[in-house]
């Protein structure tokens, strides 16, 4: 899914074309598409007379942003050390096994993206993985196809 030039430049007038809001811009395209491609960077360069440079080092800068499609749904599974010791290690190696991606990949689908994490902070639930902003704590491997599939059926 890439957002039309059109609907970039609404949302850059959303913003009066202000350079001054130029990160919250890249928020609200980055909420919207899941990620910001090239042609969106070259786009917010000419339109806000902001270098690629600076609006790249942003993108690059800040984890909200991602330069790779991401998924409807992002998929995170704590390997802290309270989740570590109750088996996560094992919910993510069902995760990989049941998206066919390994942690930092999106599926060709574009429906889930996967990642790793040292802590969510919610170590009385652990294990734990985050589908969204869904918790899904002291989860046992055998449930972890049956919540993924539930969001993949989502449309």
């Amino acid at each position: 899914m890439v957002l039309e030039l059109t609907k970039i430049d609404e949302i850059i007038n959303k913003y009066g074309a202000d350079k001054a809001f130029l990160i919250q811009v890249l928020l609200h395209v980055q909420r919207e598409n899941r990620w910001l491609s090239k042609d969106a960077l070259i786009h917010f360069s000419e339109r806000l007379s902001v270098p690629l440079t600076q609006i790249y080092h942003i993108a690059t800068f800040y984890k909200a942003f991602s330069l790779i499609p991401r998924g409807r749904h992002q998929v995170t599974v704590c390997l802290g050390t309270a989740c570590h010791v109750r088996g996560s290690p094992h919910i993510l190696e069902r995760a990989q096994q049941f998206l066919g991606i390994s942690p930092g990949g999106t599926t060709p689908d574009l429906k889930f993206s996967l990642k790793s994490v040292n802590c969510l902070g919610c170590c009385a639930l652990g294990p734990v993985m985050v589908v969204g902003r869904k918790y899904h704590g002291k989860l046992s491997v055998s449930k972890v196809g049956e919540i993924l599939q539930s969001y993949g059926q989502e449309e």
